[in-house]
C-alpha cells in the first residue's frame, strides 16, 4: 500500500486544470478512484496511467528525396 491517494483538487493541480476535469473523468469512469465515505480519492498511479494512455507520440516524417526528372 505504497500508493498515495490524492483529492480531486490535488489531481486538478497536478494536471494543470480546474477541479471540474477530474470530476468528469470520475463520472465517465475514465480513471480509477476510491470512495472513502463521501470523499473521493484518486491513486497517484491512476493519474500516471491516465497520462500515459493519453500521451500522443509525435510521428516522424520521412525526408523525401528530390529527384530530377529526366
Amino acid at each position: 500500500m505504497t500508493d498515495r491517494y490524492l483529492s480531486v483538487d490535488q489531481v486538478a493541480e497536478l494536471l494543470g486544470t480546474t477541479a471540474r476535469f477530474p470530476r468528469r473523468l470520475i463520472e465517465e469512469r475514465r480513471i480509477r478512484y476510491v470512495k472513502v465515505g463521501r470523499h473521493v480519492r484518486i491513486p497517484e498511479s491512476a493519474v500516471e496511467e491516465f497520462i500515459q494512455s493519453s500521451t500522443v507520440e509525435p510521428i516522424r516524417l520521412r525526408r523525401t528525396v528530390l529527384r530530377r526528372a529526366a
